[in-house]
């Protein structure tokens, strides 16, 4: 079967004095059923070319599921009678959330299980399910929870009475999908974020139990287009903040949910530049702000004086403050520092960092404890060491470990290594890198090498354990995550860094740690894939253009790659909020400077690697027509004959299909590609 090409009907984009071709630009039109038929004729061949790979790929599919426990169990979380958690059975595709009642960690073991909601039963065989938030009121009889079908953005809250189990006539539609839903103390009330024709999150309503929809009342409407606007509750529960926040900018109102019907509350009006965020403790109010801070401090003021604000923790160049977690008896604060996620405890006016014995790592607090707690949970892994979770006494400042999550079959520590290197960058910066193999894999000489990256909203690719990577690694395949500018791992100037007129110092880094592994004999061109997801895909789309020689493989999963077009279009869901991290294309400078990266714009007549492109037509982030005219443009001018494939999922969006082992399907998919084009170097077990 030959590879699909699109037809080309001409069209011209003007403006500065530049006009581009985009000869595909009719692939936007999902309602022409000729863009539907091309899609589908690309998947065919998706299909075509993969049916050497089904041995590979079921191979690989089998060692995944055999990773899969046969049970996982959270450890419990407790909030006020009761403790919940989730666990998965290994037959199952999703997760079942529960909870016992007693009184304490000791006394769990005899309690009952009672099932508060299990997506298993909602889920129809086949189809995209995806439920988000979870929130229960304060009776702990009632949960409100977002649920999607579709894979857009656009959710509807359902509410369930666990002690009948049924569910209650409130039905609300077009909810964001997160930090859009909390309940009034009373719980008589629930205040939800709605999103716009372009699944923008800008208005907050107050709905009464028990009352139409249509009565609902708009309390706040965001009305500048590059905001969006969430509500989340304080830790202690007194308080629903109502953030309205831009790429650079934000502005919080307070309500209390002990008065319902009260008005918001500005905390301080948005000016550019200037973020913040709250929380409540005590008798105060905590502001983490970047004012005068380019790393963040942390501030506090009187809950009746928001002007009196004193310094909690100072700015420092060192530490990347981002996020406070209050309990009665001490303050946990959240944030980087050397290039790793760090945990302080503020306690009696002491602030001291939780170590670890490992020098590569990743720890985290689970949300929304109970602000009463006396026994903290924290998340701790590695790249070698799955999930744990300690539990950190307030009191005493002792942690134990209270689970290391199961890693099912074969698995010893010992024969996996990881590191932390280090690239030049073209301007002199030094560019982390973490890497992951198992013993051996270099007795050869250069080994098969996954190259990843995102670098982008500040977002962090911090080392993470994953037992799927298991039976690739026993295949010799080293791992390496590019911690590229445009991420915060470095702090927030590593963001500043790598957004707006700063963006190729992204692509140039990843350049750089791809050239650094060469040189170091890490692996070889040949050997090498490069991958990235989402604005990940435009890194490796980027590069494709810059440095296709670098590279065996490109894997681009729902990238965005046609960034001039979609920034210039304010009709596309998303767009307003972006001028802020690639630009505003409607200005001459950054329209340029974005056309000099942009990938689609960038397709020249040579040689690239194979490359293996997803999309989801139900996508409200990148629309489908991206990854799709940019394959088309590829295919027309492209001089090599490497394999191109799109696979688009026609019933999921951005995060692609629902469900364990439809994830566990595709991932098979996508390594059974790349590991036909660089190789194996399978290791004796």
């Amino acid at each position: 079967m030959k590879p699909p090409i699109a037809k080309r009907i001409p069209h011209l984009h003007e403006i500065h004095g530049d006009v581009r071709e985009d000869d595909y630009y009719w692939l936007r039109d999902r309602n022409n059923p000729e863009v539907i038929q091309y899609l589908e004729e690309e998947n065919r061949y998706y299909d075509e070319i993969m049916r050497p790979l089904e041995e590979q790929t079921e191979q690989i599919y089998q060692s995944m599921v055999e990773r899969v426990p046969e049970s996982e169990e959270q450890v419990p979380l407790q909030h006020g009678p009761f403790f919940y958690y989730s666990r998965m059975d290994k037959s199952k595709q999703y997760p079942i959330y529960a909870r016992k009642k007693a009184e304490n960690r000791e006394k769990l073991s005899d309690a009952q299980e009672e099932v508060v909601l299990d997506l298993n039963e909602l889920a129809v065989d086949g189809e995209f399910l995806s439920v988000t938030l979870q929130r229960l009121n304060n009776d702990h009889n009632r949960l409100a929870y977002l649920e999607n079908r579709d894979g857009t953005d656009r959710y509807t809250i359902y509410i369930k009475d666990l002690e009948t189990g049924e569910l209650l006539p409130d039905q609300i539609p077009d909810v964001y999908l997160f930090s859009s839903l909390e309940w009034s103390k009373c719980g008589n009330y629930i205040f939800y974020i709605t999103v716009d024709e372009n699944q923008r999150p800008y208005r907050l309503w107050r709905h009464r139990l028990g009352t139409d929809v249509e009565s609902d009342e708009l309390l706040y409407e965001e009305s500048d287009s590059t905001f969006t606007l969430y509500i989340t509750k304080s830790q202690s529960g007194k308080f629903i903040f109502v953030l309205s926040r831009s790429k650079t900018t934000s502005e919080v109102r307070l309500l209390d949910a002990n008065a319902p019907l009260s008005s918001l509350q500005l905390f301080d009006e948005r000016r550019e530049g200037i973020e913040y965020g709250l929380d409540h403790w005590g008798d105060e109010l905590l502001i983490m702000t970047n004012e005068g801070a380019t790393n963040f401090q942390l501030l506090r003021c009187p809950l009746n004086d928001f002007d009196s604000r004193v310094v909690l923790i100072e700015h420092s160049e060192e530490r990347y403050l981002q996020g406070v977690y209050p309990f009665r008896n001490a303050l946990i604060i959240f944030g980087r520092e050397k290039g790793l996620t760090q945990l302080w405890v503020l306690k009696d006016k002491e602030l001291k960092r939780i170590t670890w014995d490992e020098s590569l790592y990743s720890v985290s607090i689970s949300s929304r404890q109970s602000y009463e707690a006396e026994e903290v949970l924290i998340q701790y892994e590695s790249l070698l060491t799955p999930k744990s979770t300690y539990g950190l006494n307030l009191l005493t400042g002792e942690k134990q470990c209270l689970q290391v999550a199961p890693v099912n079959g074969q698995y010893e520590k010992s024969l996996y290594r990881q590191e932390y290197l280090w690239a030049v960058a073209e301007d002199g910066v030094k560019i982390p890198m973490t890497v992951v193999y198992r013993e051996g894999a270099f007795e050869e000489g250069p080994a098969p090498l996954i190259l990843s990256g995102y670098g982008s909203y500040g977002a962090n690719s911090d080392p993470r354990f994953d037992p799927y990577r298991l039976p690739l690694l026993d295949k010799g395949i080293v791992f390496v995550t590019a911690q590229v500018r445009g991420g915060s791992e470095m702090g927030h100037s590593w963001y500043e860094d790598g957004k707006m007129q700063k963006k190729r110092n992204t692509f140039t880094d990843f350049i750089a740690a791809a050239n650094h592994l060469i040189e170091n004999g890490y692996t070889t061109p040949s050997q090498m894939a490069a991958r990235g997801g989402s604005a990940g895909g435009l890194l490796v789309g980027a590069v494709a253009n810059m440095s296709s020689d670098l590279f065996q493989v490109i894997v681009a999963q729902v990238p965005f790659v046609d960034v001039v077009t979609t920034m210039l279009d304010s009709t596309i869901p998303l767009t307003t909020l972006e001028w802020n991290e690639w630009g505003n294309p409607q200005n001459q400078e950054d329209y340029f400077y974005m056309k000099s990266y942009s990938p689609y714009d960038n397709v020249e007549a040579k040689d690239y690697p194979h490359m293996y492109v997803t999309t989801g037509l139900n996508d409200p982030r990148v629309a489908y027509w991206e990854p799709a005219k940019w394959v088309s443009r590829l295919r027309a001018l492209k001089t090599d004959h490497h394999i191109l494939v799109l696979k688009t999922n026609m019933a999921a969006g951005h995060s692609g299909p629902s469900g364990r082992f439809n994830h566990l399907k595709e991932s098979a998919a996508c390594y059974a590609f790349i590991l036909d084009k660089i190789g194996t170097n399978p290791l004796s077990q």
